[in-house]
């Protein structure tokens, strides 16, 4: 016996009552199959309502065959109540039916095919047969919240059979039996089992937020309704501390943080050429003294190594240089020129608690013992 699909005669039907068909152990859950159900079970990209059927809660739902099985927390039988998540149910249909909208106009615009959709728990994705620039996006981004705004009625026909439909609709695939069309007015026409507002009003506002080449089209990622208000939100709020931190308008942020990137990126060129001459200096006052101990500040391990080869080239012995401090570990760069150190890095690292290596005349590592410890450690070897 088939399950009546409440659902897609009423898309607003938030309880109702069921005959419980059968109700099998699975696991340590129950799958429940009714004779009628407003539970949308998971496909085409739409994720299955949740909810609750007598005192159980619902936490999957899948269709086999024209059955709906319900997999619920606890057993049930003979007559029960349903009720659906209305919350999760709305949100589904504000994105599913937005993706119509977006699927629709892109169609229409510029040819292209939806050949994937998924309805995340955070963002949804489309990918489309061919790649779209942002401007091309923009525009349909543009056209579609006008649709929205025009608050058009969703209208829902069936036909017996493919071949009976003589209308021009958007498919992925095949469909065997039943057609059901689901249309948008002037934007879009398509086989879908899916629940949708029931006008065009109630999705809110659609926007597309990112789109990256995915094979031989793009992937798109959107929100609409409630979720891209709430990111909007977010988005302002990130904002309006950003324009605070900045002195900048809010419109203007953009072209703040620009100016402030390339102060940032003059003052490390500067301080990266102080770098260079202190190390160039610094390597040339120990020219010939042989071998060498040094320990300095705040070094990054770039400048650590930049140092200890341009002192070990002129001091005529081996160098050592850490930088760091008792509390969080000294990093080292070790070198000599012509000779090898293995066995001296692994009985230093073996004594300091570190670790690290390299080449056979330089190594880079990190100790984890006070500055004094290392000065006796390293005296007379």
């Amino acid at each position: 016996m088939l399950t009546e699909k409440l659902y897609e005669t009423d898309a607003y039907l938030k309880h109702f009552d069921a005959r419980v068909l059968s109700c099998e152990a699975v696991n340590k859950a129950y799958a429940v199959i009714l004779d009628r159900t407003a539970f949308y079970p998971e496909g085409g990209g739409q994720p299955c309502d949740l909810g609750t059927l007598g005192d159980a809660r619902v936490l999957d739902v899948q269709e086999r065959e024209g059955v709906i099985c319900h997999t619920v927390d606890a057993p049930l039988s003979g007559q029960v109540s349903g009720s659906i998540d209305w919350d999760r149910r709305f949100d589904l249909m504000q994105q599913h039916s937005g993706e119509h909208l977006v699927s629709g106009t892109a169609h229409r615009l510029y040819g292209c095919e939806n050949v994937g959709f998924h309805m995340g728990a955070d963002i949804i994705t489309i990918d489309f047969d061919r790649v779209l620039s942002m401007e091309e996006l923009s525009r349909v981004e543009a056209l579609v919240n006008e649709a929205v705004w025009a608050n058009r009625e969703t209208q829902i026909r069936y036909y017996g059979s493919e071949a009976a439909c003589p209308e021009d609709y958007r498919s992925k695939k095949a469909i065997a039996g039943q057609l059901r069309l689901v249309e948008f007015p002037g934007v879009d026409l398509c086989a879908c089992c899916g629940t949708h507002v029931a006008r065009t009003g109630e999705i809110g506002l659609v926007k597309i937020l990112s789109a990256v080449k995915f094979h031989q089209g793009v992937r798109i990622e959107l929100l609409c309704g409630k979720r891209a208000y709430q990111y909007l939100s977010a988005v302002t709020v990130q904002n309006r501390a950003i324009s605070g931190l900045l002195s900048a308008k809010p419109l203007e942020t953009a072209r703040a943080v620009e100016r402030s990137l390339g102060e940032l990126a003059a003052v490390k060129q500067e301080r990266a050429d102080w770098e260079a001459r202190y190390i160039k200096a610094r390597a040339e006052a120990l020219r010939g003294v042989g071998k060498v101990l040094l320990f300095e500040e705040r070094l990054a391990p770039d400048a650590l190594r930049r140092l200890c080869v341009e002192i070990m080239e002129r001091c005529g012995g081996r160098c050592a240089v850490f930088s760091g401090d008792d509390e969080s570990g000294w990093a080292y760069a070790v070198g000599e020129s012509g000779a090898d150190l293995r066995a001296f890095v692994k009985e230093l690292n073996a004594a300091l608690n570190g670790r690290g290596g390299g080449k056979p005349n330089f190594a880079q590592g990190r100790v984890c013992a006070p500055r004094a410890e290392i000065e006796a450690y390293l005296a007379g070897r």
